[in-house]
């Protein structure tokens, strides 16, 4: 695929190329870009959404699971008729649907690490859009592995997560965070979720994902982002790095 913009693409873009960060240049990264969305839920409904939207050339979806019904109150690129459908394939189909530039790569699959490893390895960034620990820290491991930039994002009851992994020398991993033998499974099906958190999260996790590949700084990097949906608060909190980690620390 060419990265150079089509006549369409320039119009398509146009409130976007105003932007000092992107412009033609910035516009022509994105449209070159290849972007990983593990799980495409509540997180990674509105992520792929806004990243489509914006100009990403192409996205890869990967989620084994199929649209169901309780899914409809928070998953928004499904609806009625999607319910039975993979997920990835309804997703591309709407996707594409409103921006026909972007190329889906599906994939309804359960990667372990070994093919997650090479997923990574094949794209520029990627997206912890899941909502299981052992995916998290099974998709930090091979992030780290390749170095591939890595946008945690979780969600439940009324509140929202976000971490940039960006793999800099003093910057922690998920499991610096959040030891696997620490962890605790509460996810939207056992204890709740307010359909809006997950729209927040995916859209932040876009927006740091846009950020990367326009080269820009991450700010956000080397610190947890917790949001609070009953006061509508963001606040972080500075992460160190566990020199004792099983994943990046040091042999």
């Amino acid at each position: 695929m060419s990265s150079t913009l089509s006549k369409d693409e320039l119009i398509r873009y146009s409130r976007q190329l105003m932007l000092q960060p992107v412009g033609k240049a910035g516009q022509e990264k994105l449209k070159a870009a290849k972007v990983l969305l593990v799980g495409v839920g509540g997180l990674g409904c509105p992520a792929a959404q806004y990243l489509a939207a914006g100009g990403i050339g192409e996205l890869w979806l990967l989620d084994d699971d199929k649209v169901a019904l309780s899914n409809l109150q928070r998953q928004i690129l499904f609806g009625q008729n999607d319910i039975d459908k993979n997920k990835v394939d309804a997703a591309a189909e709407k996707l594409q649907a409103n921006n026909p530039n972007v190329s889906c790569k599906t994939l309804a699959e359960r990667a372990d690490q070994e093919r997650l490893v090479e997923l990574c390895n094949n794209v520029d960034i990627v997206l912890d859009c899941s909502d299981n620990f052992d995916t998290r820290h099974a998709l930090n491991r091979a992030a780290h592995a390749t170095q591939t930039p890595l946008i945690s994002g979780a969600a439940v009851r009324m509140e929202g997560q976000l971490y940039i992994f960006d793999w800099q020398a003093e910057s922690p991993c998920y499991h610096c965070l959040f030891p696997e033998n620490d962890a605790v499974a509460d996810n939207c099906a056992t204890a709740g979720i307010l359909a809006p958190v997950t729209g927040m999260i995916g859209s932040f996790q876009a927006l740091a994902a846009m950020r990367l590949l326009l080269g820009q700084e991450p700010s956000g990097a080397g610190k947890l982002w917790l949001f609070d949906a009953t006061t509508m608060n963001w606040r972080q909190m500075n992460a160190r790095r566990d020199a004792h980690c099983q994943v990046c620390g040091q042999p």
